[in-house]
């Protein structure tokens, strides 16, 4: 039986994060997404529905996200085969969910997908760079200086700026002023890394905010440029600056995320050096 709540106990969250990991460990690619993880981890009941199945331990785990109608789920290794994944499918999709991420494009995602008449609609790549090559020479255009973010004060302007750069993202253009709090609320948090070009008005132009995870890998975790500025070649040199960044605190390795039908970022980061690493891929109804 799939049982459903609107908000988990921190037992029950540790016992979805425990069965998120030992997945990993067996798949090479952690199941859940940022958003899913908050998701889980917060005690306010949100627009999600957590979905999970019992069996003598937490078997299986779904979460289906009402606001944006998307879904993500994960069966214990040692449950597998037990028809707990459609289960958990047909619940998610019952509370709403029609668009599913499969992390890492597992051959056992895409079945379960297509037995469910899912499509492949959307393919997500995770691009890596070793931070130990060298950089490229790419200034800032005329009139830009490069600052930290500054929390508290700058944060209405950036989420107006991030709604507007990423208007038809259906993601990360849906960020509020809540979004914004819990991600400065979590201990990889730095200022310092949270790049904005500004001129000399003080406005903002775009931004490189980066993240740098437990495991030692730096992110490019959201790049940004004002659509209305028309400044040739900022995006290069923001994504450059946060990479010296990454590569000052000492790190060796970085990452990135893009969609494949942004031809124009795949084009940006490739010509930086980034090669793809893996593939997360949405399926649809």
């Amino acid at each position: 039986m799939v049982h459903r709540a609107t908000v988990l106990s921190p037992g029950d969250a540790a016992e979805v994060l425990a069965l998120a990991a030992a997945a990993a460990e067996t798949d090479g690619v952690f199941p859940l997404d940022e958003h899913t993880v908050f998701g889980v981890r917060s005690n306010v009941p949100a627009a999600a529905v957590h979905l999970t199945v019992v069996t003598d331990f937490l078997a299986g785990y779904g979460q289906a996200d009402l606001s944006a109608g998307t879904g993500e789920l994960v069966v214990h290794p040692a449950a597998r085969g037990r028809g707990l994944g459609r289960a958990l499918l047909d619940a998610a999709l019952d509370a709403g969910a029609r668009r599913f991420w499969a992390h890492g494009d597992h051959p056992a995602a895409a079945a379960l997908a297509a037995a469910a008449g899912l499509t492949r609609d959307r393919v997500l790549w995770q691009f890596r760079r070793p931070l130990t090559d060298p950089l490229p020479d790419r200034p800032l255009p005329a009139g830009l200086t490069l600052r930290a973010f500054r929390p508290g004060q700058d944060d209405a302007a950036w989420l107006d700026l991030n709604a507007r750069a990423f208007a038809g993202h259906p993601e990360q253009g849906r960020w509020t002023a809540a979004d914004l709090a819990a991600r400065m609320a979590e201990p990889w948090f730095d200022p310092a890394g949270f790049l904005l070009a500004v001129d000399a008005g003080g406005k903002l132009a775009g931004f490189h905010w980066t993240k740098v995870h437990p495991d030692g890998l730096g992110e490019v975790y959201v790049l940004g440029v004002d659509p209305a500025g028309h400044r040739a070649g900022l995006g290069s040199a923001l994504t450059v600056a946060g990479l010296r960044h990454l590569a000052g605190l000492g790190l060796h390795t970085a990452l990135l995320y893009v969609d494949e039908s942004n031809p124009a970022a795949v084009t940006l980061y490739r010509r930086l050096g980034f090669t793809t690493h893996a593939t997360d891929v949405m399926y649809t109804r």
